[in-house]
């Protein structure tokens, strides 16, 4: 892999160190209202680069309650990456995030296990986490079997390393680029505790 090819697709989270992540990406919004569907905390929105990022919210970054997400565009694809929070797992977050576009949700935890769910208009089309044999669940769970089936992702068996990243890329074409530069800026803010 050469550096140019460094961020493309979602090699960053194969090759890198991170016990817990989520992923939230949504087609056609753009980051700061991502962020808001998310229910970040206005007073915290902002773009920054890495180190306001670190000056402002450095000591929540991995806060479970509230966590810190950053935010950025790539191709079609907004994305919000939250590195110790799961908000964008939450059924009720999803369905704001979803409503009149379509999201993918990636987390990872050091169990380990992904845990996958895409969601069209409100609704989660596709649901399933790899801690135990595959067992897509919501409205269409076997929407995305062409794609899934080729990967190793066959309900009732236990999904391949890194399958579940494949399955993001290569069904909806989803890449994460990181900034190229330390000032490079990002939206990014602090997110309200998700409601009981």
């Amino acid at each position: 892999m050469t550096s140019k090819e460094i961020g493309h697709g979602l090699d960053l989270f194969r090759e890198g160190d991170f016990p817990i992540y989520t992923l939230t990406f949504v087609r056609d919004l753009s980051p700061a209202e991502l962020l808001t569907r998310m229910r970040v905390d206005p007073e915290t929105l902002a773009p920054r680069d890495a180190k306001d990022l670190s000056d402002d919210l450095g000591d929540d970054l991995f806060d479970d309650e509230e966590p810190v997400v950053t935010s950025g565009i790539d191709g079609s694809w907004s994305w919000a990456w939250e590195q110790g929070g799961v908000h964008g797992l939450d059924e009720r977050i999803l369905s704001i995030v979803s409503g009149e576009t379509e999201a993918v949700v990636l987390h990872y935890n050091e169990k380990p296990m992904h845990w996958f769910k895409y969601a069209v208009g409100g609704e989660i089309i596709v649901d399933f986490h790899t801690l135990q044999a595959i067992a897509p669940t919501g409205q269409d769970p076997a929407r995305l079997d062409d794609v899934m089936r080729p990967l190793g992702l066959v309900p009732g068996q236990v999904a391949p390393l890194d399958s579940v990243l494949a399955l993001v890329e290569n069904a909806f074409d989803i890449h994460l680029t990181q900034p190229a530069e330390v000032d490079d800026e990002r939206w990014s803010g602090r997110l309200l505790p998700l409601p009981d």
